[in-house]
């Protein structure tokens, strides 16, 4: 008798857990937690980026400087000297009549007067 009790006990018992768990999986698959998981580990994702775009800027002026140094660029600058920015891109010369920017030794960009930020 003591026997068939605990294998009944035993029996319940797997069932209870297994219940509980297949319940718990199906609440991690509704569309709802699908969607917080996926926000949450892309808040994690901007996170780490974050993290390595500002130890890579860290490094980058740690290393400006050591160069700065080695190269003695660290000297104090003659406030009468110009100061000349350095552009990445060069400002067009003119906008051509075919609409298209002209600009030397680049090419040929279309114009374009539709801004896609004024819908947002």
């Amino acid at each position: 008798m003591f026997r068939r009790t605990f294998w009944f006990t035993a029996g319940a018992a797997a069932g209870v857990w297994a219940t509980a768990k297949v319940n718990r999986k199906l609440k991690q698959l509704t569309p709802e937690s699908l969607a917080a998981q996926a926000a949450d580990k892309a808040i994690g994702t901007g996170h780490k980026l974050k993290d390595f775009a500002l130890d890579v800027r860290e490094s980058m002026a740690r290393r400006e400087a050591e160069l700065g140094e080695a190269l003695g660029l660290e000297a104090p600058v003659d406030p009468g000297l110009p100061v000349r920015r350095h552009f990445a891109v060069e400002a067009a010369e003119h906008v051509g009549p075919d609409r298209s920017l002209e600009a030397t030794n680049y090419r040929k960009l279309p114009y374009n007067s539709y801004n896609r930020n004024e819908d947002h």
